[in-house]
């Protein structure tokens, strides 16, 4: 499967450099330039993440992380990851990293489903720092309320489906 995904990707990431190459060389290159850099800037997160997860998995209490967490946590456990997920700053790479952590120390895939679909949707500090600022409150409120079941959905569904 994941060679699959691979296979995917990369064929993607040709056709885009085809693509580009036939509008235009310089476009190519300015492509090019511009993807390097974008990679070097975040393979040292991507590194830190992953080795931070590592550590921060290793150092949780693994019957507490089980108890709260875990996956015979239920709906509380999936309360508690949503609420996490919600207040989580940071991006990508902090977000999953404690997903990652969080698996790798007990918690349920379901509730680490929940934590991560709280994360993307409901940053608290997105919230107050960007959306507010820059949206009517009343879009950014609606939003949100409009929001708030899909981390339980998310949840629900991955215990429907099975373990991945």
């Amino acid at each position: 499967m994941t060679l699959l995904i691979d296979t995917l990707l990369w064929s993607i990431v040709l056709a885009l450099a085809l693509t580009a190459a036939v509008r235009s060389r310089p476009l190519l290159k300015q492509c090019l330039r511009e993807g390097t850099l974008d990679f070097v800037r975040l393979l040292p997160r991507l590194l830190v993440g992953v080795v931070g997860s590592g550590f921060i998995a290793e150092i949780l209490p693994r019957d507490l992380m089980a108890q709260w967490l875990g996956p015979g946590s239920g709906i509380l456990g999936i309360l508690l990851a949503t609420l996490g997920g919600a207040l989580t700053p940071g991006g990508p790479v902090v977000g999953f990293a404690i997903g990652a952590a969080a698996l790798k120390g007990g918690a349920g895939v379901p509730q680490v489903i929940a934590f991560s679909t709280a994360w993307a949707l409901f940053a608290v500090q997105r919230l107050f720092f960007w959306e507010l600022p820059v949206l009517p409150a009343r879009l950014v409120w609606l939003r949100a309320a409009a929001a708030l079941p899909l981390p339980f959905l998310a949840a629900g569904a991955a215990m429907l489906l099975g373990k991945p």
